[in-house]
């Protein structure tokens, strides 16, 4: 199963949502790097269940436990294990849905392909898998700030047919974090949490789309033909659960376009990264960075497990209907925007050690 992500910078999570505990393995962190747990864990507080009233009710702390790789909070620059300890599963939950495929969910292809299937909470389908890769986001956020100063920003532009109308150049986390929604356009945001609310009242759910930017991301980072990096960060993003899109720079809307039009019209090359007139391209060409701010969103579809009834089959192919229970997020975007910042900062760290090395960075 491809738990694995990265070549210089790797990144190995473990664990299912109804079990023990989930966590990750860092392999390649370089040595020396002063961590800040607490960042990893205010990460992970972004991401957690039951923050507010339109997520998941699941009570986790999602407190992390170092278990590896540091000593007096410096890294040695050997695998960094981190781990959190699953308190709040509810396996009863899932007693009505047994070999039970709920549609548009992972259930099916599962039992297609290994034969056997979690019988709660998604396994490793489930959205608590990517507490791994938060906590590996968060460490490498801070090598990427060490280094170049780099920030990894993400936020939630559309929820449902409702889109926020910002100055991507000047959105800020505290912005971000302002209200629950994840939305840095407060008039739009409320809005969004209505919409979500009405929704999940319904037994529904919704989708929409987060916006991602990187700023002061240096230049030069991805390799040519298979190694792009826009084709790294699409992998990484894409393989979140409930993505269905993924666009970088002017994205689909590019198309509509001439040449002339598109064109980034170049006006200086200083040491670090090219300043182009105009950024339609997204802060990377011929697959590498340019220096500019790299932009990108991501397309995430409504949450699949819902209250309403759904025709389905079980595992033996009979024809049943389901009624989800449990507890599910009825939009899945707020919480997923730190799953966003922490795929994308994986890739450019991964990218910046390709080019570095280890042992160079500070």
């Amino acid at each position: 199963m491809g738990s694995s992500f990265g070549n210089f910078f790797r990144v190995t999570t473990f664990g299912e949502s109804h079990g023990g505990g989930v966590g990750v393995v860092v392999d390649g962190c370089p040595p020396r790097l002063e961590l800040d747990i607490q960042k990893i864990q205010d990460e992970l507080d972004r991401r957690r269940p039951g923050q507010s009233k339109i997520t998941t009710p699941r009570k986790e702390l999602d407190q992390v436990e170092i278990l590896s790789g540091t000593v007096d909070m410096k890294t040695l620059g050997t695998p960094i294990a981190m781990m959190v300890r699953n308190k709040d599963q509810r396996p009863s939950d899932y007693g009505g849905m047994k070999n039970v495929f709920r549609p548009s969910h992972a259930d099916g292809t599962y039992q297609l392909k290994y034969g056997i299937q979690a019988q709660s909470g998604g396994g490793r389908a489930s959205a608590r898998e990517t507490i791994g890769r938060v906590a590996a986001g968060a460490i490498a956020k801070q090598i990427l700030k060490k280094a170049y100063g780099t920030e990894v920003l993400a936020w939630v532009r559309r929820i449902h047919d409702i889109e926020a109308q910002i100055d991507i150049n000047k959105v800020s986390l505290e912005e971000i974090e302002s209200n629950i929604v994840r939305c840095p356009d407060q008039k739009n945001a409320n809005v969004m949490i209505k919409r979500i609310e009405e929704i999940s009242q319904e037994g529904d759910s919704c989708g929409g789309v987060i916006e991602c930017i990187v700023r002061d991301s240096p230049g030069g980072l991805g390799m040519p033909v298979f190694d792009k990096l826009e084709a790294d960060l699409a992998k990484a993003v894409m393989s979140l659960p409930a993505t269905k899109g993924f666009e970088v720079g002017s994205g689909f809307g590019g198309t509509f376009l001439k040449g002339s039009e598109h064109n980034d019209a170049f006006l200086s090359y200083e040491s670090n990264r090219l300043r182009t007139a105009s950024n339609k391209s997204g802060g990377i060409q011929g697959g590498i960075s340019n220096g500019e701010p790299i932009i990108l969103r991501v397309g995430f579809k409504p949450t699949a497990t819902i209250r309403k009834q759904q025709q389905t089959i079980n595992s033996e192919g009979t024809r049943t209907v389901l009624a989800a229970k449990g507890r599910h997020d009825p939009c899945v975007l707020p919480r997923a925007v730190p799953m966003v910042e922490a795929m994308v900062a994986i890739v450019l760290a991964d990218h910046l050690l390709r080019n570095k090395g280890q042992c160079s960075l500070w």
